[in-house]
């Protein structure tokens, strides 16, 4: 059986730094002292993935974790499984074994009796999940774009821009609740990282480079921008076709999006626009749902702690809620209209304030409604225990905070990873620093060796 390799163009691009992407597989030993793979298989619930290598433990839950990433992508553009093109899953090394340049690759095999994907995956790190499901992702959609076609030896590439696999994954997250709104209400109230050409324009070598702040700020882009897709009118029939047609379209990527999503009509701006306000939507506060945290509670209870008068001329003005002996001589209506917004903010501060706030809302309300009856013996002893009150439950929460850091910094057996971008981007910095060639900078780096010349020299002397 004759059996051809097209290379795909996700694997041409070594992304050896990244955190969240996967990388090609390179395996560390030498090809002629490799141990060889079991010949033992594990085919998926959906017959699409054939796991291999590994033991069969570990070949089982690869099985799962594929046919749930498939399953979320499923379910996010509402479609039926039609597989047509098998995904075949080789496990390679063990846990503990010398990281290699690349811990995930992919190829396309292409023979007599049609396409097969292949993805081989290194497990000196375990089972990474992130970075397999989206290799995963990436899988699924040249399976997709493959099913029409025949399977030849087309030099044609195939390419999967990183946007729209890292956003498939975070819009799941996001419909799963597993994605974090604050991201999003940052982005928007920063105005974001990335344009729309931007974010396409990004290609393997250049998500790899990004450092672990902005990979987050692309990841919610491009959910963003996903779901800001998926909700054009017909955006699941759209997008559906536009999955299929992506990873062989060789054009500019705003044509295919026309092509796919005319309701849009893709202005200049009006891509952008529905994606600002997926952005706005996704990070505003849920009213219902979102709990404030104690600091976010105080600005809002000192907001809502107000009194509004009327000036002679009728006109509303706002005090603290220490002015209260000024409503002593106002009439009782006037004194309850004073006290009315503040009640109604209380009342909604209430619905998701810091839970341990709601005695007190209760207590300031049971106040104001004391100072709108002008029962007032004791109001100035009972404000100022609920101020003492908050002071300490703020001095509380700061000292928590304080004690949690303390006790990760102090108790901590091993390494989190989250600087590792951070490291690997000094470390780049390092190897190739950026050299100015003007006058000035000229002048002072060649000052900048005789001062250390003249540092080493007097190091080196022996004292007197």
């Amino acid at each position: 059986m004759r059996t051809r390799l097209l290379v795909l163009g996700w694997c041409l691009t070594v992304i050896a730094g990244a955190e969240e992407i996967p990388r090609a597989v390179q395996i560390a030993e030498p090809p002629g002292k490799e141990k060889p793979l079991s010949l033992e298989k594990v085919i998926s619930r959906s017959k699409q993935f054939r796991v291999g290598g590994g033991d069969g433990l570990v070949r089982g839950t690869v099985a799962i974790l594929a046919e749930e990433t498939k399953d979320e992508l499923l379910r996010l553009t509402e479609e039926n499984d039609e597989w047509k093109i098998p995904i075949t899953i080789v496990l390679h090394g063990k846990a503990g074994d010398p990281l290699p340049p690349r811990t995930v690759s992919m190829q396309l095999l292409v023979s007599e009796a049609g396409y097969d994907l292949r993805m081989d995956v290194h497990l000196c790190r375990g089972i990474e999940r992130a970075r397999f499901k989206y290799a995963a992702t990436s899988a699924l959609l040249y399976e997709r774009s493959l099913r029409g076609r025949a399977a030849t030896d087309d030099e044609r590439p195939l390419r999967v821009p990183p946007w729209l696999a890292d956003g498939l994954l975070e819009a799941t997250d996001w419909r799963l609740n597993r994605s974090d709104r604050r991201l999003y209400e940052a982005l928007f109230k920063t105005g974001g990282l990335f344009k729309i050409d931007d974010l396409m324009a990004i290609d393997e070598n250049g998500f790899e480079n990004l450092d672990g702040a902005t990979r987050a700020a692309f990841r919610v882009s491009s959910g963003a921008l996903v779901m800001a897709l998926l909700e054009q009118p017909q955006g699941k029939q759209g997008f559906r076709a536009f999955l299929s047609d992506v990873a062989g379209f060789e054009g500019e990527m705003p044509t295919l999006l026309r092509k796919h999503f005319p309701e849009l009509n893709l202005s200049e701006t009006s891509l952008a626009k529905w994606w600002a306000l997926q952005l706005a939507s996704k990070g505003a506060l849920n009213l219902l749902t979102d709990i404030l945290t104690i600091n976010q509670t105080e600005a809002a209870l000192g907001e809502a702690l107000h009194l509004n008068f009327r000036s002679e001329e009728g006109i509303l003005q706002q005090k603290e809620l220490s002015a209260w002996p000024e409503l002593a001589g106002l009439k009782e209506p006037e004194r309850i209209a004073a006290i009315r917004l503040s009640q109604d903010a209380l009342v909604r501060l209430s619905y998701r304030c810091f839970p341990s706030y709601r005695p007190l809302l209760s207590e300031y309300q049971l106040l104001l409604t004391a100072i709108a009856k002008n029962k007032t013996a004791d109001v100035r002893a009972r404000l100022a225990a609920l101020q003492d009150t908050r002071t300490t439950m703020k001095a509380r929460a700061a000292r928590a905070r304080d004690y949690m850091d303390w006790f990760e910094i102090t108790r901590a057996r091993e390494t989190s990873g989250v600087f590792d971008d951070y490291m690997r981007l000094k470390d780049r910095l390092k190897a190739n620093p950026h050299q100015r060639k003007d006058e000035l900078s000229l002048y002072l780096d060649k000052m900048d060796k005789i001062f250390y010349r003249e540092e080493t020299k007097n190091r080196a002397m022996p004292p007197p």
